[in-house]
């Protein structure tokens, strides 16, 4: 993603765009799959960890991110392409493999719908499954 896209993408979602920000932005956008806090900061060695976590913060309030519990006690942070800083359009199921610990987003399965009890209202969803992926299952 090219800094005019990234700049466009924050303004979208009501984030000003600043240097920092824009290079947080780029490099979830360049990851296959949901990176963590961790794997930022090893990419981002320019930025200090304060900084990311306060724009993956930032992003996560203005529905810019998706931050999910990967299965494995940790936090992970992908881009999120819904339209406003409101609501989140996008939500998918990921999944989670418990030997080389990455996880996947299949975009093309949507979150199951769930009738809540009356008086609960849904403020975030998070669907991951468990298991192998077929990398580690070849490798036995």
């Amino acid at each position: 993603m090219d800094e005019s896209t990234c700049v466009t993408l924050l303004q979208q979602h009501g984030i000003k765009p600043t240097s920092n920000r824009i290079l947080v932005v780029k490099a979830l956008a360049s990851e296959e799959y949901p990176s963590s806090l961790s794997e930022l900061c090893d990419r981002l060695v320019s930025v200090d960890k304060s900084g990311i976590f306060r724009s993956l913060v930032l992003f996560r309030e203005h529905h810019l991110v998706h931050s999910l519990e990967d299965g494995d006690g940790g936090i992970r942070y992908e881009l999120c392409f819904s339209h406003d800083d409101c609501n989140d359009e996008d939500n998918h199921v990921h999944f989670y493999c418990m030997r080389c610990h990455r996880m996947f987003c299949f975009y093309d399965l949507s979150v199951p719908e769930v009738q809540l009890p009356r008086g609960y209202s849904l403020e975030s969803v998070n669907y991951v499954i468990k298991g192998v992926c077929p990398d580690c299952a070849k490798r036995k």
